[in-house]
């Protein structure tokens, strides 16, 4: 079977269809980024929960409640608070290398299903926890599970996907990060309400449900046709599982780019030390410097601290969370959906630009009015507060269909398969290691750097789109396996590769 959108064979495309059996196999597989969206909305709003951190973190609501002196932007400064979020980051860094072995020498497949079966056991774990160390165990393996799924979902996606609609298909993952902090958040809301203070264990443990479609699922996934090639050297299977995805039998100029990547791939025998040679230097700058910008837009302190913000200000516990629930959830999810729509036509390079200018100007509004009405004590005026609320709206619009995507889509279509999956190993790192970092320290930045958090963070994102525009060369539309024409061709790499 095959829905009727034909994939060209001019200008470097290969023949094909998007294929029903394509679509199915990437919705399961972008199950993946709705367990990792899902605890991104969870844990906001669970560390906002009264009876939670009355258990865990005595400390914060003791300050909450009764300390009147303390300033409303150091109320939630704690470090064993910021470890409950962040411990899941470390893990996920330490997991993607292990992942990338995996995914490289048994397949994109099993590194999906271990990463759903450790996020199940895990999600098991924090709804059942009665200390503080099965809680941060449990995150442990929450973050093994999430390492896993975001080193080898993005590169399954852009493997499966035929190149015109590599973007879209890529933005998936994306859409269900985005789908999974909307679910977290409404249900935070619901289980706020639950009489007994033990709301936040149902929170918790319903992590297991996307888990469980997530692990399930990916033992029906086919294997992609890179994979098979490198792994088996079995032409006669890569070609029939090309034929069935792309919907064709003519799938020979696709097939032989395949063969010759893979004949290099089999020359290389320690991806790591041969990604930082210089011939391989956008990729790794690339890989570096695109999660970490990623990171530094500052979206996490909407994502994990939403509800604590909102708190800041002036709006009671379930006015936070529904709050949350909207602005991370609806606006971020149909600006990704957008995202999809138009990733293929606009190109990356023009959507990380405006995005960037989008969330840079919403910042910078943001900070103004705290700074100027926001004071240590007291709360701000109801106008400006909806005001602030109306800003974080468009700035995590501009980065759910820009930066939010195209953060995991870039580095994911940009390596060659000898080093694929050791450089997305090393983008996932990155972008869990500048996540615990952020995680670690916003709360006491925000206690610090009062308002100046914002501008802090628009200085990141004015710097990240001066990168894009001068360094990031536009790959929309080009096939996965001759992406290094881009670097021969762009102004300032071609300089460096050969």
């Amino acid at each position: 079977m095959a829905i009727g959108l034909a994939v060209a064979s001019e200008g470097g495309q290969y023949n094909g269809r998007i294929t029903s059996f394509v679509i199915l196999s990437c919705m399961v597989a972008s199950m993946g980024g709705l367990i990792f969206g899902y605890d991104i909305g969870i844990s906001g709003g669970v560390t906002s929960m009264e009876p939670f951190l009355k258990k865990f973190f005595p400390e914060v609501y003791t300050r909450m409640k009764e300390d009147t002196e303390i300033s409303n932007y150091c109320k939630f400064d704690s470090q064993l608070l910021t470890t409950f979020t962040s411990s899941l980051y470390i893990a996920g860094l330490v997991a993607s290398f292990f992942a990338s072995s995996i995914t490289r020498y048994f397949g994109r497949k099993p590194s999906i299903l271990a990463g759903g079966a450790a996020f199940l056991s895990g999600s098991a774990l924090n709804g059942a926890a009665t200390n503080l160390y099965m809680l941060i165990f449990g995150r442990v393996l929450l973050g093994v599970g999430v390492g896993f799924a975001n080193q080898a979902v993005p590169l399954y996606l852009s493997e499966m996907a035929p190149p015109r609609y590599r973007g879209r298909i890529n933005n998936g993952f994306q859409l269900c990060v985005g789908i999974g902090v909307l679910s977290a958040n409404f249900i935070n809301f619901g289980t706020e309400k639950i009489e007994g203070g033990w709301g936040w264990r149902v929170s918790l443990a319903m992590a297991a449900i996307p888990a469980s479609f997530l692990t399930t699922g990916s033992l029906f996934l086919p294997e992609t046709p890179n994979s098979l090639i490198q792994r088996f050297n079995d032409e006669h299977k890569a070609k029939t599982m090309l034929q069935r995805i792309r919907g064709t039998t003519d799938v020979e100029a696709e097939l032989n780019d395949l063969i010759r990547a893979s004949l290099v791939s089999k020359t290389i025998e320690h991806p790591i030390k041969k990604i930082v040679q210089k011939n391989y230097r956008p990729q790794l700058v690339m890989a570096v410097a695109i999660p970490f910008f990623q990171q530094v837009t500052g979206i996490n302190v909407i994502s994990f601290y939403a509800p604590i913000l909102f708190r800041t200000i002036g709006l009671n516990e379930s006015v936070s969370l529904i709050m949350s629930a909207l602005i991370a959830g609806v606006v971020g999810t149909a600006s990704t959906f957008l995202s999809m729509l138009i990733v293929d036509k606009l190109g990356r390079r023009v959507m990380l630009i405006f995005g960037g200018l989008q969330m840079f100007v919403s910042q910078i509004m943001i900070g103004g009015i705290m700074a100027a009405q926001l004071g240590d004590h007291g709360s701000i005026e109801k106008g400006y507060a909806y005001f602030v609320l109306i800003m974080i709206c468009i700035y995590v619009s501009g980065f759910a269909w820009s930066w939010g995507p195209l953060g995991w889509l870039v580095p994911s279509e940009i390596f060659p398969l000898e080093i694929r999956s050791a450089g997305q190993s090393v983008v996932v790192a990155v972008n869990f290691l500048f996540t615990f970092i952020v995680a670690q320290t916003f709360l006491a930045m925000l206690c610090h750097f009062k308002s100046g958090i914002f501008f802090f963070f628009g200085g990141w994102v004015a710097v990240m789109t001066a990168f894009v525009y001068l360094l990031l060369p536009e790959t929309k539309n080009l096939p996965i396996e001759v992406m290094d024409r881009v670097w021969r061709e762009h102004w300032f790499w071609k300089r460096i590769v050969e």
